[in-house]
């Protein structure tokens, strides 16, 4: 375990980071922390440890590898859905299996992206995820649609409203729930309500995965945002 003592800004976003590889943990740490908007607070090499760590953090993101020992990313994802809802959790991994990327989105990650990214990608995959925003790798975006469509059962499935799909496809844009409410002329509580709404007819544990399930089903355009008027 490593724990970063540098003060913290208000400014910064705080991370946790959490991989069983120093030198991948080293690594990422210092693309994170070049961008001056990103400090990471704690480091784990166990998800037992990250589940520790977070607890007494209390990051604004977690950044977590899939294959941990003791504990999964997965298993940690779940962990964090249940006692932490308000933290953002992004999979940083090199594992691109449908399996391993379907099971994170069911946990409730936030984003997934692969460690073949870039730097710039990775920092930007943090801001998104800290503003709500749901990201996923271009390189897994379309298996994922694909495996989707293949375990749906579309009979299965109850239609959103006009509505839902609305703050739906805002919220895919990477709108909070406040800016939602604005563009819709709504409360933000009311924005929360659909959004419940549309992840328990779409069987999804979180946006992303809400989203990637409306896609799939061709509620929603591939370019995440845009209705299907259709």
């Amino acid at each position: 375990m490593v724990e970063n003592q540098t003060a913290h800004s208000p400014l910064q976003i705080r991370v946790l980071l959490a991989d069983d590889h120093a030198v991948v943990r080293a690594g990422i740490r210092q693309i994170l922390q070049r961008s001056g908007d990103i400090q990471v607070v704690a480091e784990a090499d166990d998800g037992a440890q990250a589940k520790t760590l977070i607890g007494q953090f209390q990051p604004e993101v977690a950044i977590l590898d899939i294959q941990m020992p003791y504990v999964s990313g997965i298993d940690v994802t779940r962990w964090i859905r249940v006692h932490h809802r308000d933290i953002g959790v992004l999979i940083l991994t090199a594992y691109d299996d449908d399996p391993y990327v379907l099971a994170v989105l069911r946990a409730g990650a936030n984003g997934y992206v692969l460690k073949t990214a870039s730097p710039k990608e990775i920092i930007q995959a943090v801001l998104d995820v800290y503003d709500g925003r749901s990201v996923l790798d271009p390189a897994i975006a379309h298996k994922v649609l694909s495996q989707l469509a293949i375990h749906q059962d579309p009979s299965s499935i109850e239609s959103l409203t006009k509505r839902e799909l609305e703050v739906l496809a805002l919220a895919a844009k990477g709108f909070t729930n406040k800016a939602i409410g604005r563009q819709l002329g709504i409360s933000d509580r009311t924005v929360q309500g659909h959004l419940a709404k549309s992840f328990g007819k779409l069987q999804a544990n979180s946006r992303t995965e809400a989203v990637m399930r409306a896609v799939s089903m061709g509620w929603l355009d591939p370019e995440l945002g845009e209705l299907d008027e259709g």
